[in-house]
């Protein structure tokens, strides 16, 4: 494997700042130091780019197998490690569904010849599956994904002995998506039978109501307590729902956690007027408010991680009307810089968004030798401009789905390059080498 040396980068790591140069050997970082004088097979001139540690995106979708009209674990990593994602953890309900051992090593093959990212994938859990759930080899995957809300696919758990089951017993952590199904049901018969078939999108977070985000994060947070399970709870988009969590414990000692997503902090309800279906998500979007206390709830440590939930359609998809349009939306690819974009507005700071988006999810999913710049670690790696304009349109959109919901958007940061595991795989505005990813690791 080749070296390369990144001379004179401004390096965002374990809470500071400074200027630095990185020298990466056969995968890994082999040397930080202000001055390093050596040959290597390829140099980078980093001098007034940042330096991240790969972000590590802990919820996507990448559509492989059985949904590939939407999205592949190639198309999906593409645009990941374009926008700085170097490593994903990715949801089982594919088709088929990640019930049993074999299907998951099924999706671990696929990654192994396509992905350009790193790659870890949830084991799901169904009303009937428990056996298989107890299987898992708690040292190479990253978690087991409980749907107390039903998405996307057919994976509702709402049984309440599975659930008793799945938390008392599971071998590694459990992430759940909370939503309560019986409260939707009731508030979207409640506008059929006012609207009919004919109901608007701006109703979505009235459906998928803050309420019942609420009931079923509660009850996930109580299971939790109860059978003293290690809990992480999926894109949180209430503000009530930030107040179920601790910040006085350090990250390493929790026992439950919870992820913010993109959308979560950007949009709000407002946006449905001219973004549409384009931004409907499950849990949805939902007011002004939510999403500042989300924003609150971060910067304060009860939220301790920001990830994407990538969840690609086709654009014919979501162009239905509203009851049969499915949620979710591409993100991976300008999720850094929207996070970015914050920064600029002085909502957070570098240093912040590279704890919860890097340092915090190798901590939270005891990740081996990633999510930090540290000597003996795998290097991944991504260099950001933060004076470099650019607005997202069709052409430069790497999705397979070929539409975002920041279309038009005008971001001030752009990502030059992206390591991952030590390969060079984007390098101003092109992919320059395949299948760099590799399967995570966990010290458990």
């Amino acid at each position: 494997m080749s070296t390369i040396l990144i001379k004179s980068a401004t390096i965002v790591n374990e809470g500071q700042q400074f200027i630095a140069d990185v020298l990466v050997k056969d995968g890994f970082i082999e040397k930080i130091d202000q001055q390093i004088n050596f040959a290597a097979d390829q140099e980078i001139n980093a001098e007034g780019l940042h330096l991240f540690p790969g972000f590590i995106d802990d919820q996507v979708h990448f559509r492989e197998p059985g949904l590939t009209h939407k999205a592949n674990i190639y198309s999906e990593s593409r645009a990941a490690v374009a926008g700085g994602i170097t490593t994903f953890m990715e949801m089982p309900n594919t088709v088929p569904n990640t019930l049993t051992q074999q299907l998951l090593e099924d999706k671990y093959q696929i990654a192994a010849n396509t992905s350009l990212a790193n790659y870890s994938f949830y084991m799901g859990a169904s009303n009937d599956n428990i056996d298989e759930v107890l299987r898992t080899d708690t040292a190479n995957v990253c978690g087991v994904k409980v749907f107390m809300g039903s998405s996307t696919g057919n994976m509702l758990v709402d049984n309440p002995t599975t659930l008793e089951n799945i938390f008392t017993n599971s071998p590694m952590l459990v992430a759940t998506h909370c939503e309560d199904e019986a409260t939707i049901r009731e508030n979207l018969n409640h506008y059929k039978q006012l609207l009919g078939e004919n109901i608007p999108v701006r109703l979505h977070p009235k459906i998928r109501s803050a309420e019942a985000c609420y009931i079923s994060s509660s009850m996930a947070v109580d299971l939790a307590k109860k059978h003293n399970t290690r809990l992480h709870i999926l894109h949180i988009s209430t503000e009530k729902e930030t107040h179920l969590f601790d910040n006085t414990l350090p990250l390493k000692d929790k026992r439950i956690t919870a992820e913010a997503c993109i959308h979560h902090l950007w949009f709000t309800n407002k946006d449905y007027e001219t973004k549409g279906n384009l931004i409907k998500w499950n849990p949805a979007i939902k007011t002004e408010q939510d999403r500042d206390g989300i924003l609150k709830a971060v910067l304060d440590g009860r939220i301790d991680v920001i990830a994407t939930d990538h969840a690609p359609h086709t654009i014919e998809e979501k162009a239905l009307p509203y009851l049969q349009a499915p949620s979710g939306g591409p993100l991976v690819q300008h999720a850094l810089p929207a996070m970015l974009e914050l920064y600029h507005k002085g909502k957070i700071t570098l240093e912040q968004m590279v704890e919860k988006m890097a340092h915090n999810v190798a901590i939270c999913f005891q990740i081996e030798k990633r999510g930090f710049i540290r000597e003996g670690y795998w290097a991944d790696i991504v260099l950001a401009d933060l004076s470099k304009p650019w607005k997202v349109n069709k052409d430069n959109l790497l999705y397979h789905c070929k539409w975002s919901p920041f279309e038009g958007t005008t971001f001030q940061s752009k990502i030059t390059h992206t390591l991952v595991s030590g390969n060079l795989v984007w390098s101003n505005e092109s992919l320059t080498e395949g299948k760099a990813g590799k399967r995570l690791s966990f010290i458990r």
